[in-house]
């Protein structure tokens, strides 16, 4: 993209934490236009939805409208439920809007999907969406029309295992012991979520279920049977650790591996030490820790669940959609303290 023409964009799903990040990102965006914000409601204000933006931005916040994002938008993030997502995503590829669909509605094979999901309406579009996770596929996304954002936990794990797949000992289990922040539920609250319930607790959900972990190991070309996926939720607003753990044989320098593996990539930082939740708060970046004891692979993986588990991650992926730069308008320093 040359000269200071900007691009419209939209955010589709204003209402939750995920809309509001894109939001925050989109208005500082050199690139980027936000010409359409919308829920399923409407009528009121981005400042009225989310005070943190009183003074800052009272844009509009109008009902979710196909032929109105057609018309003010090039490109469209749907932060919305799954199945709601695909509803909006036939039309506006067929209208040619491209999109960047932050539901699990796009990650997975259709047989999958309804398995874990619910029956896909969509299944043209779901043949050509591109998994939106640029180390693996940053290629593809150059030329991609609708992107499918990958999910908060495959994507601290997915980095987190990838430089090592190829040394891994042939099926023997993935073990992914992770932990998230509450944000990662969604503002809607549960039983589950209460303050009372979380606050000084701990405690794993869906455990072995978990609908993230047929994502993560159709990623990695994994035997679902090997993958054993454990969530945790913690007391803490945001952020998420992976501690991962692999069966090796190759006599390999583990560190090594994955700082070449990574070397080129910008929102991979290699650690010399155990990987925190603070320390990439707010930002894009997956720090990646890893430590060798014989022929077992301890591997700490840490992203913010909001930012690169969602919303920066899109940005990124939206910025590689239409030829910019990648790291454009991308948050890079973290919430510390």
């Amino acid at each position: 993209m040359m000269g200071n023409t900007k691009i419209d964009v939209g955010v589709v799903g204003a209402t939750g934490y995920t809309g509001l990040e894109l939001v925050k990102m989109l208005l500082k965006h050199p690139k980027f236009h936000l010409n359409y914000i919308a829920n399923s409601e409407g009528a009121t204000t981005i400042d009225k939805l989310h005070p943190s933006l009183h003074g800052v931005c009272e844009h509009k916040v109008v009902q979710a409208d196909v032929d109105t994002i057609v018309k003010r938008c090039a490109l469209v993030f749907l932060a919305l439920p799954h199945k709601t997502a695909m509803a909006y995503v036939k039309p506006l590829i067929a209208k040619g809007v491209k999109v960047v669909d932050l539901s699990a509605d796009y990650r997975l094979t259709q047989e999958v999907y309804e398995e874990y999901y619910v029956t896909h309406t969509d299944i043209e579009n779901l043949e050509h969406a591109v998994y939106g996770l640029p180390e693996m596929f940053r290629h593809e996304l150059k030329s991609a029309n609708l992107v499918a954002n990958p999910g908060c936990f495959p994507t601290s794990a997915i980095l987190g295992v990838l430089p090592f797949l190829s040394k891994r000992q042939e099926n023997t289990p993935v073990i992914i012991d992770a932990k998230s922040g509450v944000s990662g539920a969604g503002k809607k609250l549960s039983d589950v979520t209460h303050f009372v319930h979380v606050n000084e607790n701990l405690f794993a959900y869906n455990p072995m279920l978990h609908r993230h972990a047929p994502e993560i190991a159709q990623k990695l070309n994994i035997d679902f049977d090997n993958v054993t996926f454990v969530p945790h939720l913690v007391p803490l607003t945001r952020g998420m650790v992976s501690s991962i753990y692999l069966q090796v044989s190759d006599d390999f320098d583990a560190e090594k591996t994955l700082y070449e593996y990574y070397k080129d990539e910008k929102y991979v930082r290699v650690c010399e030490r155990p990987v925190d939740m603070k320390s990439v708060a707010g930002t894009n970046f997956c720090d990646i820790y890893v430590q060798r004891k014989k022929n077992i692979l301890f591997i700490s993986s840490a992203i913010d669940n909001l930012m690169r588990g969602a919303s920066s991650q899109a940005l990124v992926n939206a910025n590689l959609m239409m030829g910019l730069e990648e790291n454009m308008g991308i948050p890079e320093i973290a919430y510390v303290p």
